[in-house]
């Protein structure tokens, strides 16, 4: 990913939005409405979200993602010493659900459903519910981000995540009400 001539946008102020970002993915998921996966799992989930997302925006989009990449690893670099898991089966994973997660996000349900199953309930989810669930959280997320203004993305990383399961959900674009004239038409 060669960048050659001046981004839009300040490079340390995208460096670290995207900083910010990561840590949306990591931090900011309730990880109790999830069925029994790990951290690792439901970060890698919500990290592609937002790399799908600011691919988008062009080349500072794409800057933005080189360092979303960069935080995760240092992250996974500090958590693998302690969980004393080699950094190269987490490599192989990761690169993995990215193109499992990507493939699915931007494909239709039955592909990102065959991907959550292979990835984040490991060939393991007895329920059918829960990978529809799924199916539906990841696409309302897509939805959700997909809407957020790609300028304040790159400036400030902030992500609020929706929840799993909504009272009242409703879809976040808004509606669009035909308005009538005197003749009805």
């Amino acid at each position: 990913m060669g960048f050659t001539g001046p981004l839009k946008y300040n490079k340390w102020k995208i460096k670290i939005a995207a900083l910010r970002m990561y840590t949306c993915c990591v931090e900011r998921i309730n990880y109790d409405e999830f069925f029994d996966s790990k951290w690792s799992l439901e970060s890698r989930l919500h990290t592609t979200m937002c790399l799908v997302r600011m691919r988008q925006e062009g080349r500072a989009g794409k800057y933005m993602c080189r360092y979303i990449v960069h935080s995760m690893w240092e992250d996974v670099e500090q958590r693998s010493k302690i969980m004393g898991v080699t950094l190269k089966v987490m490599t192989e994973t990761f690169y993995a659900a990215i193109f499992g997660y990507d493939e699915g996000i931007l494909s239709d349900d039955p592909v990102l459903a065959a991907a959550l199953w292979r990835i984040l309930f490991n060939r393991q989810c007895e329920d059918p519910k829960q990978l529809e669930l799924m199916v539906e959280y990841v696409r309302k997320q897509m939805q959700y981000i997909d809407a957020l203004d790609g300028e304040d993305l790159l400036l400030t990383g902030e992500v609020k995540w929706r929840p799993l399961v909504e009272e009242n959900a409703q879809s976040i674009l808004k509606v669009v009400t035909p308005t009538y004239n005197d003749t009805g038409l």
